[in-house]
């Protein structure tokens, strides 16, 4: 397993802890190595949601969800998505960091 793939996984755990049981099984499953089969074509229907954005319920969330999936088995794929979720995590601790000291502040006011 490559260093990419290792990090691609501790991100889809990260990102299976902040969802609700149901979904999180899920993702759970799909990314399972025996998913495959189920798991190019729902990547591959993510993609072409995404480029059809601009239709009702089809959004642009979806193109990066199917990359992500697609990169479970491209290897191509898997250090810039690696590098996108290290980003995004990132991102999203430092903003939980900032929310907390806010709140901290307050109190101490």
């Amino acid at each position: 397993m490559s260093q990419h793939q290792k990090e691609l996984d501790r991100h889809f755990a990260w990102f299976e802890n902040k969802l609700p049981p149901r979904p999180a099984q899920f993702v759970g499953w799909v990314r399972k190595p025996s998913s495959i089969y189920v798991r190019i074509p729902l990547a591959f229907l993510l993609v072409i949601g995404g480029f059809l954005s601009f239709l009702p319920v089809l959004g642009l969330w979806m193109l990066p969800l199917g990359l992500l999936l697609f990169a479970q088995d491209v290897p191509p794929l898997q250090k810039p998505m690696a590098q996108g979720l290290g980003w995004i995590e990132r991102k999203w601790l430092e903003r939980q960091r900032a929310k907390l000291e806010r709140e901290r502040v307050k109190r101490m006011q």
